[in-house]
């Protein structure tokens, strides 16, 4: 299999766990700021697939997971600058594991839709009592 047609197997693999997302991912993150940030800054770091990917079988779900993670490459230089917090390289590493093994952040960039309509809904929120507070104090 060429590298082209790897790139598509990855692609399709990967709409597959999106097609099967899990609403209840929402509640690893709520009330978890540290988390918030770091699908937040995951969602603005340039995510890229490696130039030689190494072989899709198809097998477990876990183990097609793994690999599509084995394929991916992203500065965690920049993903840290961008969380804006100081965290080893394995502290990092740590922190992201139960995002990727919960499958809230994906590996093309992207993060579970779920988490994505709870976030902006947190931050119409965050507006609307910003909003209700300014109008209260002008009256």
């Amino acid at each position: 299999m060429d590298n082209l047609q790897m790139a598509d197997l990855f692609i399709e693999k990967l709409a597959g766990f999106k097609q099967n997302e899990k609403p209840e991912a929402v509640l690893l993150i709520a009330d978890e700021p540290e988390r918030i940030k770091i699908i937040i800054a995951w969602t603005n770091t340039q995510v890229v697939q490696a130039d030689n990917l190494t072989a899709l079988v198809n097998t477990s779900e876990k183990e097609i997971w793994a690999r599509l993670w084995e394929n991916t490459m992203y500065s965690s230089d920049e993903l840290k600058e961008k969380i804006g917090a100081s965290f080893s390289e394995k502290g990092l590493e740590n922190k992201m594991k139960p995002l990727i093994g919960n499958y809230i952040i994906y590996p093309d960039g992207m993060i579970n839709s779920y988490v994505q309509r709870y976030l902006r809904e947190k931050i119409i929120n965050l507006f609307e009592r910003k909003t209700i507070k300014i109008a209260g104090k002008t009256e």
